[in-house]
């Protein structure tokens, strides 16, 4: 095995340990164009073959299994902490008036600082759903 071999060797394993450690399918993709590279050296496959063959071999990794691979490997993740907020509903603590820059909700025992979607003005004890998160403050809207 020539140097090109022993290099391409060396990031195909650190890649893996990479994507082993983080189980983030980031460098998973890498890895698959480094060990296709690999094998073109072991053929004396010209250095600049391996290199465009690394190269190729990891875009279409990621960019056409990439998509469906995150699909079914985070099909069964729950959402958690602010993230799991999104959707649900919550009650309205305090006015929220955008213009007066007030308002909160309480959603699961805690208290959260809230303004409205559409600029309009919510009462309190009325439910809201949870649009989406902007900071700190959650985007709410009438239930």
């Amino acid at each position: 095995m020539d140097y090109y071999g022993i290099g391409w060797l060396i990031a195909l394993i650190v890649l893996l340990v990479i994507e082993l450690i983080t189980l983030g399918l980031t460098t998973i993709w890498f890895a698959g164009g480094a060990l296709v590279a690999l094998i073109a050296a072991l053929c004396g496959a010209p250095f600049w073959l391996q290199f465009t063959l690394f190269l190729i071999v990891s875009a279409i990794l990621l960019f056409v299994t990439r998509p469906i691979a995150v699909k079914y490997w985070n099909k069964d993740r729950i959402k958690t902490n602010a993230d799991g907020l999104v959707g649900q509903t919550a009650l309205v603590i305090e006015e929220i008036d955008n213009i007066k820059a007030k308002g909160a909700v309480s959603v699961n025992g805690l208290e959260w600082t809230a303004r409205t979607a559409d600029n309009s003005i919510i009462e309190k004890d009325k439910v809201v759903v949870i649009k989406e998160i902007q900071g700190v403050k959650l985007i709410v809207e009438n239930k």
